[in-house]
């Protein structure tokens, strides 16, 4: 099996390579009804894709989305509706450029795939990364928006908080000013601060890994299931699978080890009608179900292995040699990430709503108040 679907009540299959005409998602389980348009999924897309500043690959690609299934419009439906049925999205890739990477066909580039996928298969995609490149994302990003549509009144919001050593100062933190700078950074001086630093690390062959924190509003208590159903355990799924991420965190994350139980444990107090959290070191779950707190989640993501600085490494013939990849690549694939955790964030949300439901019959269990 390749193991391209996620979810189990909401789940979506991507499909499609970098370098290939095309590439898409199908998306199973989504609830009829619900209002969805390309415009709808574009707004989300247009937020992921390439070629916006000088800090991300120059790749040029519309990133346009066409719905091809799972929706019916007529004078009764009041626009477009879901059907309930399979929901099919078709992105093309308008702007490939594979002879830049002729030079690495017999050459596995170190800190990337190709040499797993190669032990794996037996073949592989070498025109940017096939599967294994970031490209591939973008058809997440699609099926975020969808699942955002079944999510009423939940917000999902992400910002870049780390960029190599540099990290954002809480203090600043503005939501605001996310789509307001090139980093998706809710902090304006850190991202001012990257904007010299980035230009520093592309102009010399390299580049540099990042964080990002999603934050989901407006969650009810009750979602996610003890065990092997923890809410926590399936975030920790989506963000891992994302390409190029490597660690991930809920709440105080790593940091809780450093803490005593007295620090540690959120206190709660009687509020009017239902009890509140005094802090958030849980980041919104508790024993793997929602505690109705804002769930907060950080992955981080290692620099790309993709850089024109010359680096040792093997051929496909077992024989050494140095490597130098060619192409349009970015100095930190983490901005474009943010939209992305985005959209895990909102799938995750989206199938754990609706294995509630079916479980229980309810929406969502009594939320939570902040004081």
């Amino acid at each position: 099996m390749s193991f391209n679907t996620f979810g189990h009540l909401f789940r979506f299959t991507t499909w499609g390579e970098s370098h290939g005409p095309a590439l898409g998602v199908v998306i199973d389980g989504c609830p009829p009804g619900l209002v969805l348009t390309p415009e709808i999924i574009q707004r989300d897309l247009d937020r992921r894709k390439p070629g916006q500043s000088k800090y991300t690959t120059q790749r040029r690609e519309a990133d346009e989305v066409r719905i091809l299934s799972g929706v019916f419009e007529d004078e009764r439906t009041d626009g477009p509706r879901t059907t309930g049925t399979p929901i099919s999205l078709l992105i093309e890739n308008t702007d490939q450029r594979s002879k830049d990477y002729a030079d690495i066909r017999d050459k596995y580039r170190p800190g990337h795939a190709d040499f797993t996928y190669d032990q794996k298969y037996g073949i592989r995609d070498y025109r940017g990364g096939g599967r294994t490149s970031a490209r591939e994302t973008a058809a997440r990003v699609a099926a975020g928006a969808v699942a955002r549509q079944v999510l009423d009144g939940i917000s999902i919001r992400a910002s870049l908080v780390q960029v190599g050593p540099h990290k954002i100062d809480y203090n600043n933190f503005d939501w605001e000013q996310v789509d307001q700078n090139p980093f998706f950074c809710a902090d304006a001086s850190a991202a001012a601060l990257w904007a010299d630093y980035l230009d520093a690390i592309r102009k010399d062959g390299n580049s540099v890994g990042a964080v990002i924190e999603v934050v989901a509003e407006n969650v009810p208590a009750g979602w996610g299931a003890p065990i092997y159903g923890k809410l926590s355990a399936d975030l920790a799924s989506a963000m891992m699978s994302i390409n190029a991420v490597k660690a991930v965190e809920i709440g105080a994350g790593f940091e809780a080890a450093s803490l005593t139980g007295i620090e540690n444990a959120d206190q709660m107090r009687a509020g009017e009608g239902k009890p509140y959290f005094l802090s958030n070191h849980a980041g919104g779950i508790l024993g793997g179900v929602s505690n109705g707190d804002p769930i907060v989640c950080r992955f981080a993501v290692k620099p790309t292995s993709s850089i024109l600085t010359s680096r040792q490494t093997v051929t496909t013939m077992n024989q050494n040699t140095d490597i130098i990849t060619k192409g349009r690549h970015d100095p930190c694939v983490g901005i474009r990430a943010v939209p992305v955790g985005e959209a895990m964030m909102a799938l995750v949300l989206a199938d754990h709503a609706l294995r509630h439901r079916g479980q229980t019959g309810r929406e969502g269990a009594v939320g939570f108040q902040r004081n």
